[in-house]
């Protein structure tokens, strides 16, 4: 199945054009020409089938045959997670979470960050292309790069499992992942920078409510452990 976004597509539409971009990787790359028929999404949980009307690689145009709304995951996960210091890391990061289920991301800026610039639109467009390869109806929030402490100071009391993911030494009452996750539960886990997260940001993140967990026996990277608490998430709810 070919998916294709397109997010101002709607229920009221009989027809639309797809961009230059998207018009020529349909009709020259894919091959596709009148009559054939795939999927759209507007990354808000529909699908859409349409048929090809206008196979023109300038400007590709469908008309809408059906629709069919896709049901949303049983729980919102928040990942908010440092950039890491080779961009490509982090751009694996959002590919991957993307496939395996996540609902909003915050890159944040803490004290050992040593990149504190991203890129959004790339990382939009990242994004778009996993959900589109893992034929996913939902497109990923991407919020905007944000300092820890003001990450912390703009949460305000919701009833969502707030954790903690980090690897300072000598603390003895972290929970290991699994053990305080549970199904159905909407849930924000905070992932440090390559040097960690700091003592202060962590009893920041204490006081705030956030609850100190472990991932496992071995210091992961980064992105290895955004992805494996993205998937312990999605674990536990299958």
């Amino acid at each position: 199945m070919q998916l294709f976004y397109n997010p101002t597509i709607s229920s009221s539409d009989k027809d639309i054009s797809f961009n230059k971009e998207e018009s020529r990787h349909i009709v020259k790359v894919l091959r596709m020409k009148e009559g054939d028929i795939f999927k759209i999404t507007n990354g808000k949980g529909v699908f859409f089938d349409a048929e090809i009307i206008n196979a023109n690689p300038k400007d590709c145009s469908v008309k809408i045959l059906s629709e069919e709304m896709q049901p949303p995951l049983p729980y919102q996960l928040h990942l908010i997670v440092a950039p890491t210091k080779l961009n490509d890391r982090y751009e694996w990061f959002l590919e991957k979470a993307t496939e395996i289920g996540v609902t909003e991301i915050t890159p944040v800026i803490c004290h050992h960050s040593e990149r504190k610039v991203i890129k959004p639109e790339r990382y939009e467009k990242i994004l778009q292309s996993a959900m589109k390869q893992s034929l996913k109806a939902y497109l990923p929030i991407l919020n905007e790069a944000i300092t820890f402490k003001d990450f912390i100071d703009s949460k305000t009391i919701s009833d969502e499992l707030k954790c903690i993911a980090h690897c300072e030494d000598g603390t003895t009452n972290k929970k290991p992942l699994k053990s305080v996750l549970l199904p159905n539960k909407n849930t924000s886990i905070l992932i440090g920078p390559e040097g960690d997260f700091s003592h202060e940001e962590i009893e920041m993140a204490k006081i705030a409510g956030y609850i100190p967990v472990a991932l496992g026996e071995s210091r992961l990277r980064t992105e290895t452990a955004a992805i494996v608490a993205c998937h312990s998430v999605a674990f536990i709810n299958e």
